[in-house]
């Protein structure tokens, strides 16, 4: 599990694809990597990972077939910044939202205004990942923890603070650009027990065959 707030960034210094998944290594310069062992869960770009052959530079992880169909990983080219986090550990601040580094799918940037100090970030998704997108609520790109602010049948805004914009990749994003999107925790098991709520004998029949 992760928090959303983003430690710090690294890049990406080599991708090796095999056999049709990739084998991606990151560069890091901050302390982030002090402490880290190998199989090690880590944030990259909002994807929880398990951290390779980690030293003081940096860290190799590998990204399944299903993790490039679902998210920007498979994309991510040589020197292309990512966020990074570190797995929550039970002594930390919950500082963001519960987020567990499983991508739902993407999220396009629409436009980027001035908002005071701040950035208006409009984003559009496919409607089956917006409707789980709720005003005031929480969502997570490219691992960042974020409030939303306002809600469309076509579109999302988050409004991004100056601290956010400098210390994350977001703040290089133009209109065009793509980013990891998980939706908020809670509401996707919502969903899902809404469905048994729906077809109760459907919940019966899953909890008798043991799935």
């Amino acid at each position: 599990m992760f928090t959303g707030i983003v430690a710090t960034t690294g890049s990406l210094q080599s991708r090796e694809l095999n056999a049709g998944d990739l084998r991606l290594r990151f560069a890091v310069t901050s302390s982030l990597m002090v402490g880290c062992k190998p199989g090690d869960s880590i944030s990259v770009a909002g994807v929880c990972l398990t951290m390779l052959d980690p030293d003081d530079t940096g860290f190799s992880a590998d990204v399944s077939a299903e993790t490039m169909a679902k998210t920007s990983l498979g994309d991510c080219r040589s020197g292309d910044r990512v966020n990074l986090e570190l797995a929550l550990m039970t002594s930390d601040r919950l500082g963001g939202h519960l987020v567990s580094g499983h991508i739902d799918g993407l999220a396009k940037l629409v436009s980027r205004t001035a908002d005071a100090r701040s950035e208006r970030f409009e984003f559009t998704a496919e409607s089956h990942l917006l409707r789980f997108i709720a005003c005031k609520g929480s969502v997570c790109l490219d691992g960042v923890s974020l409030t939303v602010n306002e809600v469309t049948r076509q579109e999302f805004s988050v409004c991004i603070i100056p601290h956010t914009i400098n210390i994350t990749t977001l703040g290089g994003l133009t209109a065009g650009d793509q980013v990891n999107l998980e939706v908020d925790l809670i509401a996707r098991y919502l969903e899902r027990l809404s469905q048994f709520t729906r077809s109760p004998g459907l919940a019966s029949k899953e909890i008798n065959n043991g799935t």
